[in-house]
C-alpha cells in the first residue's frame, strides 16, 4: 500500500532535480503551495494530464485545473496502542474564467480532518476561486 504513495513522491523528487521552466509572459503561471507535511501536485489542465506536478502554465482565459493533495491523518487505535497514520489523497478541481497573460497565481491547499480545502489566489492574495473536492480517500 505504501508503494502506491511512494510513486508520486519519487516523481516529485525527480521533478525537483530539474529546474522550473522560465514563465512565458504570454501565459499565466500558477504555483502550488501546501504545508511541509503535505503534498500538492498539478494533475490535469482542462481534462488533460499535465506533465509537471510543480506548476501550471496556462493561456489567457478560462481553465479548469485539477490537483492531487496528499496528507496523513492519525487514525484512532485501541487503548494503549498506536496505529499507523492513514495517507489520504484528495482530487481537487478549480475553475477560473479570467487567467491573464503575464500574471502569477497561487493554489493553496490544506487539510480539514479527512477532507481538503483549496483556493486560487492572485498576486494581491485575493481569492479568485474555491476548490471543489471531487473525492478523497486512502486508495485514490
Amino acid at each position: 500500500m505504501r508503494a502506491l504513495f511512494l510513486a508520486p513522491a519519487l516523481m516529485m523528487l525527480g521533478a525537483c532535480a530539474s529546474p522550473l521552466p522560465k514563465p512565458d509572459p504570454q501565459q499565466a503561471w500558477v504555483e502550488l503551495y501546501s504545508s511541509a507535511d503535505t503534498l500538492l501536485m498539478a494533475d490535469r489542465l482542462d481534462g488533460k494530464r499535465w506533465p509537471d506536478g510543480r506548476y501550471f502554465q496556462v493561456t489567457p482565459g478560462k481553465h479548469e485545473l485539477e490537483t492531487r493533495f496528499q496528507f496523513e491523518v492519525r487514525s484512532g487505535g485501541s487503548i494503549g496502542m498506536q496505529s499507523e497514520p492513514l495517507r489520504m489523497t484528495c482530487e481537487i478541481r478549480l475553475r477560473y474564467d479570467d487567467f491573464a497573460a503575464g500574471q502569477r497565481y497561487r493554489i493553496e491547499a490544506r487539510q480539514q480532518l479527512m477532507k481538503a480545502q483549496a483556493w486560487l489566489y492572485d498576486e494581491q492574495r485575493n481569492v479568485l476561486a474555491r476548490g471543489e473536492v471531487m473525492r478523497c480517500g486512502t486508495a485514490i
